[in-house]
This record gives structure tokens, C-alpha cells and sequence, in this order.
């Protein structure tokens, strides 16, 4: 059986099961109350500011709707890193961030002692990735690759119905893709490593680059060549890495629908016939994809992170 397939089902053997998700993304904080896709009973959204504002926001968002009907886990989808070592006294930790006043900020174990439930935390990539494996755009795969791009970069990966942990977790988002200076004087926007991937194509860099958000520019605009260019190389360096059976696209960023053909044609040529794989030579339609729980793809990621305690992960 499709291991997809195997984890929904053990995921909603009992249909009456709540289970509450948390996304924390770089601009806003999602929260839903589900057994899944097809069953959502409230969700709400605010803006990230701070780790002791937004927990309260949470905390009140649970314990209004849950008066009658009480979650048996909590999902966390969390922009990151994050400390996943369950060993590690800072486990479920937001480390380093480009959010000063997130750095180091235990966001699951303050939700876990105000809600009293089991807390599940992941990446809000990996939780997406999840997702899209159980119900979503992946679901009759083994391996997915996910990747975001809308304020940052983000990459989640699941094997086999598992998020991939390992030092820390997947930060593909951050890996190094060739920058030809001449035809891209840009300098990049990530405060870590400049011109990363994430540095010279996420949201912010495009806004930066060009003046304008990326939604203001039209299909025909340079801009969108430059991204496919950028983009496709990252996913050369990740294809070859980590060799998944499919590749799912979401985020602000790739709401232009024009953008994946631009990124399919060009990883085509960046793997200039080296791997002799369908997929890649005659269904690449097929195997770079849009996200198919957008736009709750990264909320619905918690509610599968929840329904997975017990089976996967390390609650707090």
C-alpha cells in the first residue's frame, strides 16, 4: 500500500478526532481546527509580531472554539531553523531568525502548557510537504520535495511518510545556485548569505530588485525569466541531491501560474540529459507541480503533523 496512503487512513481511523494546526509564516500566523482537508470547523489568521503576542492570539483562538469539542494534538508548522532534537534542551526552539524577537523563542512548549494537549513541531515546510503527501499533490508518491517561495525560501522534504530531520532539518532554501554578477548586479537580500537562493528569489528579493512586488509585474516582464533561471538551478542542485519522485511549488511567489513552464523548460536544460528519467524527459508536467492544498497547504501541514502523534515526530 501507498505509504501515503497508509498514514491518512491511520491518521483518520476515528473521523471525530480534532486536531489543531498552527502555521507561523514571516508575515502571518494561520490557525485551524480540522480532522483534515474535507472536515474544517474554524480558522483564523494574524499578523506575526511577537513570540507573547501571538501565542495569546492562539491560545484564545483554541480555547474559544474548543469549549465542546477538544483537540486530541497540536500541530506546529513553524518558519524556522528549528531545534529538533528531541534530546536538546531548546527542542522546538525558533533559533537564528531574520525576526529578531523570534530568536530562541519557545513558541511550542508555551502552547503546549497553555492548551494541555500533545504539541507536534516541524518546519512549516516539512509540514506542508506532509500535507501535500497525505491529501494534497504528492499523494500518490512516495518521496516529495516541497519548496515555498514567497517571503523566504523554504524546502520540506518527506521520505517514505516521514519529514526529513536530520543535523537540523531541510534548509534548502539557503543553498548557493551559480550568480552571473554581470547579467545580475543584485546583491541578494539574505541577511545571512547575500546572494543565496533565497537571497537573489524570494518575494523580497524580487520587490527589492525590481521596485515593485512580484504580483505588480506583468507575465511578459523580465523579472519572471530571471526567477525561472534562479529557481530551476535550485531545483537542479536538489533533484540530484536528494532524487524525489515529485516536486511540489507553493508560496506567494508562484501564484503566477506563467512561472512553472518558464522553471520546467529550464530544469530541463540545467539537467542537459543526464538523468534518464521520465519524469524529467517526458511528464515533467507531471512531476513539477503546483501545491494541491493551497492556499492552506502550510495549515493543513499542521493538521497532518498533529494526526501523526503518536506514529511520527516528538511531541513536547
Amino acid at each position: 500500500m501507498n505509504a501515503a496512503i497508509d498514514l491518512a487512513q491511520k491518521a483518520g481511523q476515528n473521523e471525530k478526532k480534532l486536531y489543531g494546526g498552527v502555521e507561523t509564516g514571516g508575515t502571518k500566523i494561520n490557525c485551524l481546527i480540522a480532522t483534515g482537508p474535507n472536515d474544517i470547523r474554524a480558522e483564523a489568521r494574524f499578523s506575526t509580531t511577537t513570540p507573547d503576542e501571538n501565542v495569546r492570539q492562539i491560545v484564545s483562538f483554541f480555547q474559544h472554539h474548543l469549549r465542546d469539542a477538544p483537540i486530541t494534538a497540536l500541530g506546529i508548522a513553524s518558519f524556522g531553523p528549528l531545534d529538533l532534537t528531541s534530546s536538546s534542551p531548546t527542542y522546538g526552539y525558533v533559533t537564528v531568525s531574520n525576526k529578531p524577537a523570534w530568536e530562541f523563542s519557545n513558541i511550542a512548549g508555551k502552547l503546549q502548557q497553555a492548551l494541555q494537549v500533545p504539541v507536534v513541531i516541524d518546519t512549516d515546510v516539512n509540514g506542508s510537504a506532509l500535507g501535500e503527501y497525505i491529501w494534497g499533490a504528492a499523494s500518490n508518491v512516495e518521496n516529495v520535495l516541497y519548496i515555498t517561495v514567497g517571503t523566504g525560501i523554504g524546502v520540506g522534504v518527506v521520505i517514505n511518510g516521514k519529514p526529513l530531520h536530520g543535523l537540523v532539518h531541510p534548509e534548502g532554501g539557503h543553498i548557493l545556485v551559480p550568480h552571473d554578477w554581470l547579467a545580475d548586479p543584485f546583491i541578494g537580500v539574505c541577511p545571512f548569505h547575500g546572494d543565496c537562493l533565497e537571497g537573489l528569489a524570494s518575494g523580497p528579493a524580487m520587490r527589492r530588485r525590481w521596485g515593485q512586488p512580484a504580483e505588480a509585474l506583468d507575465a511578459e516582464h523580465p523579472a519572471w525569466y530571471l526567477e525561472a533561471n534562479y529557481l530551476g538551478l535550485g531545483l537542479h542542485n536538489l533533484i540530484l541531491s536528494l532524487s524525489p519522485n515529485r516536486i511540489v511549488l507553493g508560496g506567494g511567489v508562484m501564484n503566477q501560474k506563467h512561472l512553472f513552464p518558464l522553471i520546467r523548460r529550464k530544469v530541463q536544460q540545467s539537467i542537459s540529459g543526464y538523468l534518464h528519467a521520465e519524469p524529467i524527459t517526458m511528464k515533467i508536467d507531471e512531476y513539477i507541480v503546483p501545491a494541491g492544498l493551497a492556499p492552506r497547504s502550510g495549515m493543513l501541514g499542521a493538521i497532518a503533523l498533529a494526526a501523526s502523534y503518536g506514529q511520527s515526530g516528538v511531541p513536547v
